[in-house]
């Protein structure tokens, strides 16, 4: 049984249909990647299945559990095996609290006091890879970086079975970037972790994620094994997103694919297909809606895909 499943998460905001029709599975100890542009509904998707944005339709089930729309009583102890990473690691944590508080506060807010919180304070330190004594410092104090880990150390408090990562690495140095997802694989590889990362960070993707699937204007275009799809994909917006991937080659041949013009308005979503005005490679079928269809795996909502 998957650990997690996502069937047909509609999410709208007055007449704004954010996502329509979302559909994804997460197995155990799995890294799957969300990917798009700004807009496409990353964020969104993993704030709907934490509980954190409202979904009038479809199902989001945790081990079996329907939560989608489950109240907090439900929610709560259900929190203790999901937790969220955010985008902002400063802006996140309250800079009135000393990182001790900031990273031991799951155990206060679940009840837990028969934990020691020093004794939890240094062992989450030591397993971010920060010094023991940082649980003195607040978080202005921090550089981006460290503010990452102590993120990380929060949400693996309560020992959780899945995170959700909101753009892990974004506004890092490539060199941190490249520490703090060594730090993520070595964890989920140690504690058995499963992981749902949005980003629009390709080079992120390929280094974390089994499985990917790409996002837009809130439906899923194309999902696979990241292998697959940074090797053969077979829909053109996700041939121009890899395309613009920046490629640390200084000798490879680069062969950029521009997008034509902006993201529609969701309030007028084009008819047909809803990348076709935007697409290099559309073609007169592309007028009708394609559907979702699933080979060997890989799943592709195209009329019109590359091979």
């Amino acid at each position: 049984m998957s650990l997690l499943n996502v069937v047909d998460l509609n999410t709208s905001y007055g007449a704004v249909n954010v996502l329509a029709g979302v559909s994804f599975s997460v197995e155990p100890g799995e890294t799957y990647a969300l990917v798009g542009e700004s807009g496409s509904g990353k964020t969104t998707v993993i704030r709907a299945i934490a509980g954190l944005a409202p979904a009038q339709e479809g199902s989001v089930t945790f081990e079996g559990q329907e939560i989608r729309g489950a109240p907090e009583k439900v929610m709560r102890p259900l929190r203790k095996d999901m937790a969220m990473m955010f985008q902002d690691p400063v802006g996140s944590l309250s800079p009135r609290l000393t990182i001790r508080s900031l990273i031991t506060e799951p155990y206060r807010i679940q009840g837990m006091k028969d934990r020691d919180l020093d004794t939890e304070a240094k062992r989450l330190l030591e397993m971010v890879n920060l010094p023991t004594h940082f649980a003195d410092r607040y978080p202005y104090q921090l550089s981006g970086g460290q503010a990452r880990r102590v993120g990380v150390a929060r949400a693996l408090a309560l020992e959780p079975k899945l995170i959700l990562a909101d753009e892990p690495t974004a506004g890092l140095d490539v060199s941190v970037q490249g520490e703090l997802l060594n730090l993520l694989n070595d964890l989920r590889e140690r504690l058995g972790l499963a992981m749902v990362i949005i980003t629009h960070n390709l080079s992120v993707v390929r280094h974390v994620a089994d499985r990917m699937g790409i996002l837009y204007l809130g439906r899923l275009v194309e999902e696979g094994t990241t292998e697959t799809i940074f090797n053969e994909p077979r829909h053109p917006y996700t041939r121009c997103l890899l395309s613009a991937n920046p490629e640390p080659d200084p000798d490879a041949r680069l062969d950029r694919i521009a997008l034509k013009g902006e993201p529609p308005s969701l309030l007028m979503r084009p008819s047909g297909c809803e990348f076709r005005e935007r697409c290099p490679f559309s073609k007169e079928i592309c007028t009708q809606t394609p559907e979702w269809e699933v080979n060997g795996g890989h799943g592709l909502r195209c009329l019109a895909p590359l091979s």
